[in-house]
């Protein structure tokens, strides 16, 4: 247990180092902008490309994994989207982001300093994976549902050129991308860049983590509605659950990367939730309690998925 609680509060640390500065020091939200530039744009890129670029590319087509893990992420949107048609009464965009908001795990900010913290760098290339692959299945389902609601005022074809877009500009999947190439061919940048990245690479976790607390700090709170525990139960619980039990009854994969899946189905909502809500003008108060009230949570669901995974509780094989 000491050694679970050593992982989990130097990660939960910096959220709430950020989140105590963003409550106590008056300070535009604006300054936040180029930190937030600085690891999507990046340190972030930067920490995938370095470590993929270094791994063995038969590792990289693992297609099965690939299909299970969004699969999951999908199933879980729908049973959060079928909560959102109930309590919103059919409302579609409400319903959406209420789907996001039980699926899109915090991937970016948090996934890579979680799994690399807790499994090492045999979760890199898993970590890459589902964060590349979930990241292309909200960038799909955001835009068509809100369209099918009527929010969205662009034709059929301008809404899968955004879709396109989106996916590919994202840097994340770009640098995802260009770690695969660059391992598909052998490729090692010179010293002097290999030694940018690797400056790149350390300082991803620490700001995407602070960066998280001061963004969900600055967001309006929000209230608690009676959509909200029931989501994040399927955020927090039942999506990890439901990805050990596919990938056991699937069979055959690493027990790292079974870890690395669960693990980074157990994190909160994404901070992106509420930047879509606030992209389309639907549901955003609550989406912004869904992030805070899911990461205040996740302290405690979290710390109980990495003891469950490093004492053996939860079956990996």
């Amino acid at each position: 247990m000491q050694n679970v609680i050593s992982l989990a509060l130097p990660f939960f640390g910096l959220i709430f180092l950020g989140f105590a500065a963003g409550k106590f020091k008056d300070l535009p939200e604006s300054g936040l902008s180029w930190l937030n530039f600085f690891v999507i744009y990046l340190a972030l890129p930067a920490l995938f490309f370095r470590l993929l670029s270094q791994t063995p590319f038969d590792q990289l087509a693992n297609i099965a994994y690939i299909s299970a893990t969004t699969f999951t992420t999908y199933i879980v949107f729908a049973i959060s989207f079928c909560v959102g048609v109930m309590v919103t009464r059919g409302n579609i965009a409400e319903s959406t982001i209420l789907g996001i908001a039980g699926s899109y795990s915090n991937v970016g900010y948090m996934g890579p300093g979680l799994t690399l913290a807790v499994l090492g760098q045999e979760a890199t290339v898993p970590t890459a994976l589902i964060l590349t692959f979930d990241n292309m299945l909200m960038f799909v389902l955001a835009p068509l549902l809100m369209a099918l609601a009527g929010t969205e005022t662009q034709s059929p074809l301008e809404t899968v050129k955004t879709i396109l877009v989106r996916i590919f500009t994202h840097p994340f999947i770009l640098a995802t991308m260009a770690g695969v190439g660059a391992a598909a061919i052998e490729f090692q940048p010179p010293t002097a860049i290999n030694t940018m990245l690797l400056y790149l690479s350390n300082a991803a976790a620490p700001c995407a983590l602070f960066a998280m607390g001061v963004s969900i700090a600055l967001r309006p709170s929000g209230r608690i509605t009676v959509e909200l525990p029931i989501v994040l139960a399927v955020k927090l619980v039942v999506h990890p659950l439901l990805i050990l039990m596919l990938l056991l009854w699937i069979g055959g994969f690493d027990p790292d990367w079974v870890a690395t899946a669960v693990l980074m189905a157990c994190l909160p909502p994404a901070t992106n939730v509420f930047v879509i809500a606030q992209q389309y003008g639907t549901y955003v108060q609550r989406a912004s309690s869904f992030v805070l009230f899911g990461t205040l949570v996740s302290m405690l669901t979290v710390t109980l998925f990495i003891l469950g995974l490093s004492e053996g509780y939860l079956p990996l094989q």
